[in-house]
């Protein structure tokens, strides 16, 4: 009768184990179920692509983690710097302290008319041109805005700066890691092409300032549960001009009905003014702003260390003037502008056929590639990047001694960005180069209505130049054993111009 007991006693026990074990397993399941929803009904993501996201984000923060000290040069010049410094604004020892580990004294004039109508709460309207220093002249008052108003995780976002590119977004979250260095408040970043669950569990979790590009940040708000922006402080949109280019008109007039219009702040910062910035300022504008333009009355619409030069060549010629050119430039730093990412991938694929290496970016590349790419150049002492005017806006890439516009732009603005990748900073130097065939000089006087100033360089033709290409095909054809037909086309016209 014992043995029995006993035995029934070890089964109950064994049964109150499995029931235990079931319950755990129940708890668990119920636990993932629900945080899934949480976590903002995310979408299942492929594998590869949050594989590829993790990478984007790795890279970015490694970057971030080694910031280039920026020392701003005294020499006159461009006229971009002020007599004023930041210790005389009212900030906080913290941003202080951080804005001097970043190697700044003086501001500039865009910063030094900006901030303190930001920090006072004032909405701006800022128009200046590129490598004014517009970053820091909307961060600095957003990160002073969360210390005073004492944000944390459960406040949610505070402030949001949109970005028009995902490579912008990656340099303004650098410069925002930078300055909140000493402070307690969070930072994020949401970008295409970049983890989507990743991206929500932080914002759920608590981002104080969130940096974005619009099409990601309308779908946060739109279907992230938990993302809280009902506290949001401040919008600040920069390169406004751009983001309406790159068509998200719509995406923005969302964002902005979504977000909460009560006691926010706006700043919205544009190199160019168009109709469409009116627009979408009437619409961002709950008080009337303030206006800076500190290019306001001057004759030049770019920099004055930037050198411009123009030449006219037959299109039969033009390759073989810029692997000219390219050649006898190797030493320095070089941005060569198309008009499609096709061209880009095909002349990229081209000079690195005959041995001439070179960086290329456009929009159709994986952005794992694209980030690492623009890092790489950024660190570079020299070399050659093509791309198309994805890099060319705001994007601050240090030392770039010329601007080659292989495809002139569509219009005028496009040029004065293009051309402010380089000449960049308080007595920056640069040279830029336009290629024109006989049939586009009429876009040259377009510009020069505009206060350009062009020199012109004539191209004449260098039979030895010309002779040393045909050899550099030829010696790839003899240790490769063919040419890629996709290249085929190209070798043709060269040797037709012979």
């Amino acid at each position: 009768m014992a043995a029995i007991e006993e035995e029934e006693v070890q089964r109950e026990n064994e049964l109150k184990k499995m029931d235990k074990k079931r319950k755990r397993k129940k708890e668990k399941k119920s636990k993932k179920e629900s945080k899934s929803i949480e976590n903002d009904d995310v979408n299942e993501v492929p594998k590869e692509e949050e594989e590829e996201a993790e990478v984007v984000e790795k890279i970015a923060e490694e970057e971030e983690e080694e910031p280039v000290k920026k020392q701003q040069k005294n020499s006159k010049g461009s006229g971009i710097m002020s007599t004023e410094t930041f210790t005389q604004l009212p900030l906080s020892e913290k941003t202080m302290k951080a804005i001097q580990t970043m190697g700044f004294e003086n501001m500039t004039q865009i910063q030094a008319r900006s901030i303190p109508p930001l920090l006072e709460g004032k909405n701006v309207l800022g128009a200046a041109r590129t490598g004014s220093g517009k970053t820091l002249a909307f961060l600095v008052p957003a990160v002073e805005l969360l210390y005073h108003g004492r944000f944390s995780t459960r406040n949610g976002t505070g402030v949001i700066v949109i970005c028009p590119t995902r490579e912008l977004a990656i340099q303004t979250h650098a410069v925002a890691k930078d300055l909140l260095e000493h402070h307690s408040q969070t930072l994020g970043l949401v970008i295409g092409g970049a983890g989507r669950r990743g991206e929500a569990e932080r914002l759920v979790k608590g981002v104080n300032l969130l940096v974005a590009t619009p099409g990601r940040l309308l779908d946060h708000l739109q279907n992230t549960k938990g993302f809280i922006y009902k506290n949001l402080k401040c919008l600040v949109i920069d390169e406004a001009d751009r983001i309406l280019e790159a068509n998200f008109e719509e995406e923005m007039r969302q964002i902005l009905k979504l977000l909460p219009k009560e006691g926010r702040q706006t700043a919205l910062f544009s190199a160019t003014q168009t109709k469409k910035v009116e627009d979408l300022a009437r619409l961002s504008f709950q008080d009337p702003p303030v206006y800076i333009d500190v290019d306001d009355g001057r004759s030049k619409v770019t920099v004055e260390g930037l050198q411009q030069g123009y030449c006219v060549v037959p299109s039969a010629k033009r390759f073989i003037y810029l692997y000219s050119f390219l050649k006898r430039n190797l030493s320095k730093k070089v941005m060569v502008f198309f008009s499609s990412c096709n061209s880009v991938k095909y002349h990229s694929d081209l000079l690195n056929y005959i041995k001439m290496d070179c960086f290329d970016i456009h929009g159709k590349q994986k952005q794992q590639k694209r980030t690492s790419t623009f890092f790489d150049f950024c660190k570079a002492e020299k070399g050659i990047l093509l791309c198309t005017d994805v890099a060319a806006r705001g994007l601050d890439i240090p030392s770039v001694d010329w601007i080659v516009q292989y495809d002139p732009p569509d219009e005028p603005k496009e040029y004065i960005h293009r051309v402010g990748r380089t000449a960049r900073g308080e007595g920056g130097k640069g040279h830029a180069l336009l290629f024109l065939i006989p049939e586009e000089l009429q876009f040259l006087s377009y510009l020069k209505v505009r206060n350009f100033l062009f020199t012109v360089l004539f191209y004449g033709g260098n039979t030895m130049v010309e002779n040393l290409l045909y050899y550099m095909f030829n010696l790839s054809l003899l240790y490769t054993g063919r040419l890629p037909k996709y290249l085929l086309k190209s070798t043709s016209v060269i040797k037709r111009s012979w």
